[in-house]
């Protein structure tokens, strides 16, 4: 990147290879200090999910900062006194969440017993990162947000329009599924490798109950409608989109 393209801002949704996308964007710069967040900016979790930590930050060394990661929702971009090229990933709503429960599973290890619907069911984790997680992350408005990634909304039709709409205007979309697609579209935009070796991370599928999956699907019908429009509008991004918002 050069120091006159606009910076990246990355809108991290959970379990959707971000975490792939973030080491192999890495990779591209000589100077680790340009992706943030960098071991030096702090609290390890404050600096990936704080928006003031983020805000603090940026002040501090926004000069070096060519990237923003993070699990921030899309409009603490407009918080920034910069110019950005937005990104971000979407996956299948119930592989998504089956994904995330796993996910907290192996790395909590005082859940580690609990059945992934115990997880499910915990009030945090679903209204924090489960509940219509992708419809949050790209509907929330400045002034609504009072625990960034955490913060709990009401969803309906009207926030559901905002995100479809919001996500109509990032820059660069991929699907979690078509990631080496989307690896590809960005690498080339900015000259990075597109061959790189850092893998996404692959484990065998979880056997659950078609019950469960139901209530998956149910409870974030609002992120499997904005799925659809997402596959829809990476397919033909070229031509118009406002018909299909």
């Amino acid at each position: 990147m050069g120091d006159d393209e606009p910076r990246i801002f990355l809108v991290h949704l959970q379990k959707t290879a971000g975490t792939t996308l973030i080491r192999r964007i890495r990779r591209q710069f000589d100077d680790p200090r340009a992706v943030y967040p960098h071991t030096t900016d702090g609290d390890r979790i404050a600096r990936v999910i704080s928006v003031e930590h983020l805000l603090s930050a940026w002040e501090a060394r926004k000069r070096e900062i060519r990237v923003v990661t993070g699990h921030f929702p899309l409009c603490v971009a407009d918080l920034l006194d910069g110019e950005f090229t937005t990104v971000t990933a979407l996956r299948h709503p119930l592989d998504r969440t089956i994904s995330y429960l796993r996910h907290h599973r192996r790395v909590t290890p005082a859940d580690a017993d609990l059945s992934l619907e115990e997880v499910y069911d915990d009030d945090l984790r679903y209204h924090g990162l489960i509940h219509n997680h992708m419809t949050k992350m790209l509907s929330l408005l400045p002034e609504e947000m009072d625990a960034g990634a955490l913060t709990r909304v009401e969803f309906g039709e009207e926030r559901l329009h905002r995100a479809k709409q919001r996500l109509a205007t990032v820059d660069i979309i991929g699907l979690q599924e078509e990631f080496e697609d989307f690896w590809r579209q960005l690498a080339t935009r900015y000259g990075w490798s597109v061959e790189d070796h850092v893998q996404r991370e692959r484990r065998r599928p979880s056997r659950l109950s078609e019950d469960f999956c139901e209530r998956i699907l149910a409870d974030n019908a609002d992120d499997v409608r904005l799925y659809e429009f997402a596959v829809r509008l990476v397919a033909d991004r070229a031509g118009p989109v406002a018909q299909r918002i």
